[in-house]
């Protein structure tokens, strides 16, 4: 297991990218949490197999239609066990 936190910084909030993000989350099979941050970017944590998380900061590194990524930083975390992707409220 691997897990994650990350930072997305551009044009990420209001493009409905923490929504997006929880689709493609259950589609690959990770489980963590996301939300806007009030200075105007996005903060993750993804965890689940290394390939999973790879694919999903691959798409975070994109984001949905609508939004642009600026940058996109990460740090390793402890695995936590999270059952589910959630959309957390701003932090």
């Amino acid at each position: 297991m691997k897990r994650v936190h990350v930072i997305v910084r551009g044009d990420v909030q209001g493009v409905g990218y923490r929504y997006t993000a929880r689709l493609e989350a259950n589609r690959l099979g990770v489980s963590g949490w996301v939300r806007n941050r009030r200075d105007g970017s996005v903060e993750a944590e993804v965890e689940g197999e290394a390939a999973a998380v790879e694919e999903m900061l691959d798409w975070m590194r994109q984001g949905p239609p609508g939004s642009r990524v600026d940058e996109l930083t990460t740090a390793d975390r402890a695995p936590a066990g999270d059952s589910a992707f959630e959309v957390r409220s701003t932090g």
